[in-house]
């Protein structure tokens, strides 16, 4: 029983963890890294094509993004989630996909006029569309039978629709151990979905800290502040642009504003419209309404109950061409764009803020965390000037900062899940936070008399002994266009290729004398012809 620890360590993004038992190897997670990375991520132990399996905690791509590159590699295992969060990943991984198909188009424009080598995509569509045939959804509190020796259970843990937290039961040489990886922790009172529910029994547990060192800000009046701003931009003429999350964030946004308008709360613009200008938004909140029996709290089924969509109201207008995502600048009257990417880091919102930043009459309102790195960060830090598509853009449109929508846990939210385990836990492990908040929330859980440590990249823990195998050392990134563009080369696909050859040659021990000829037949005739 062995634990690596592989990315979101120390940092927010890129969370990934790998457990070897029973003689399988599951990665619990496999996302991509966004925004400014600090410290650089461990690699696998062992072949891509040896993983067996991928269980998901949630679709966000911080999680997820990097599933298909496993692909690409090699990977022709299982990914198991739950219903909705198959569902939502599908969706999010294309989407992720055509970004990338497009700036690859864009850069080998430009390389092949300076006569650089082709940039190639960590993936494409087509990737996509292979490894989602490899996804199982499962249902929630459902106990799983992965191989003999791992039981694992997915249990609500209220942080997007189809989020969960993965309690993994292993019986190796008849020692049992459970470990608890938490997935990223809901918010209580959240819009749509259902609280956080808790695990209880643990022998290990792996965390995320990403407000491990502060509390939400009190914001008992999310409607009555957001109705301010559209009020206060409405009558100066200018537009609420509003970055959001495609998926979640999104719909939340919707949830509110139906109740804005139910209530007439924006006086002299009744008829105001609001835009989503997100292809994927508009996907999701379609899946949202399919998987509202099995996720919706009370509240929102409340609403379903007497005839009323939460998310939908007179004056929703969606975008999802590019045609009808200019022409939403073109449209004069005020009103509010929702449009991703949520951090501002890609996606059409880089659009709308190049229309509306150097604006005064306008407002830019951030609803989500904002990654070191990114636009949003620098926007909500009192950036005067910034680049969007390579144009200085003057700051002159008002940004605010809502507090409210957080889809994590704070602190006091964090600790009420962690004190949930009765008896406490042997060793709790502290991820997915920035440095200085896994540090002072593991600092916390040691005031709390729990055994607790925030592991860097490439540490491995012996779940059976209870001891650290390896502690690794911070490995700080020196030129992340470096490390991007070794990840990105043809030649690591084919080096992965054959790695999964080796995968596929073990895989046919003991097979027949005149098969296993054949096969070797095969594969001399293609190293006759590529060897050179």
């Amino acid at each position: 029983m062995r634990l690596t620890f592989i990315g979101a360590d120390h940092e927010v993004t890129g969370s990934a963890h790998f457990l070897q038992a029973c003689g399988k190897n599951i990665l619990i997670d496999y996302g991509m890294e966004q925004g400014l990375n600090v410290f650089e991520n461990a690699d696998l132990p062992v072949n891509i094509s040896d993983i067996d399996y991928v269980l998901v905690t949630h679709a966000h791509i911080d999680h997820t993004g990097m599933i298909p590159k496993l692909y690409v590699n090699g990977f022709r295992g299982t990914v198991i989630a739950t219903k909705a969060t198959c569902e939502l990943a599908q969706i999010m991984l294309l989407d992720s996909a055509h970004i990338q198909e497009f700036e690859a188009e864009w850069r080998n424009r430009k390389n092949k006029r300076a006569g650089k080598p082709l940039y190639i995509p960590a993936y494409t569509s087509d990737d996509v569309s292979a490894v989602m045939r490899h996804f199982k959804s499962v249902d929630y509190n459902e106990t799983i039978k992965l191989v003999d020796g791992i039981n694992i259970r997915f249990t609500d843990v209220g942080h997007l629709l189809g989020s969960a937290s993965i309690q993994v039961e292993i019986t190796e040489n008849e020692l049992k151990k459970v470990i608890c990886f938490s997935g990223d922790i809901g918010n209580f009172n959240q819009p749509l979905i259902k609280d956080p529910e808790y695990t209880t029994k643990a022998d290990y547990v792996v965390m995320e800290a990403t407000y491990g060192d502060r509390l939400h800000e009190e914001s008992d009046d999310f409607v009555g502040k957001l109705t301010e701003i559209i009020q206060t931009t409405f009558d100066a003429g200018g537009n609420v642009v509003i970055p959001s999350f495609a998926v979640g964030r999104a719909q939340e946004l919707l949830y509110f504003i139906r109740m804005i308008k139910e209530e007439n709360l924006v006086k002299g613009y009744d008829d105001f419209k609001v835009y989503i200008d997100s292809p994927l938004a508009v996907e999701a909140t379609q899946i949202f309404s399919r998987n509202q029996y099995e996720c919706y709290d009370e509240e929102a089924m409340e609403l379903i109950n007497r005839g009323i969509n939460p998310i939908s109201f007179p004056g929703l207008k969606t975008a999802v061409t590019s045609d009808q995502s200019v022409a939403i600048n073109h449209d004069k009257s005020p009103k509010v764009i929702i449009s991703a990417s949520g951090m501002c880091d890609a996606g059409r919102i880089r659009h709308h803020l190049k229309h509306n930043l150097w604006r005064s009459e306008c407002s830019v309102v951030f609803v989500g965390y904002q990654a070191h790195g990114t636009l949003g960060r620098a926007l909500l830090e009192g950036a005067e000037e910034v680049q969007v598509f390579g144009e200085d853009i003057s700051v002159c449109a008002k940004i605010y900062k809502l507090e409210g929508l957080s889809g994590h846990a704070d602190k006091n939210g964090l600790l009420k899940w962690i004190g949930c385990f009765t008896p406490k836990p042997e060793h709790v492990f502290v991820v997915h936070g920035e440095d200085t908040s896994c540090q002072n929330f593991t600092a916390t859980l040691k005031e709390l008399g729990h055994k607790a440590d925030a592991p860097y990249s490439g540490s491995i823990f012996d779940l059976s002994t209870g001891e650290w195998i390896y502690e690794a050392e911070p490995v700080v990134i020196k030129n992340d266009k470096t490390k991007k563009a070794k990840v990105n080369s043809v030649f690591e696909r084919l080096f992965a290729a054959g790695q999964r050859l080796l995968t596929v040659i073990s895989h046919n021990k003991g097979g027949t004398n005149k098969d296993l000829a054949k096969f070797t037949d095969q594969i001399n005739s293609l190293c006759d012809k590529w060897d050179r």
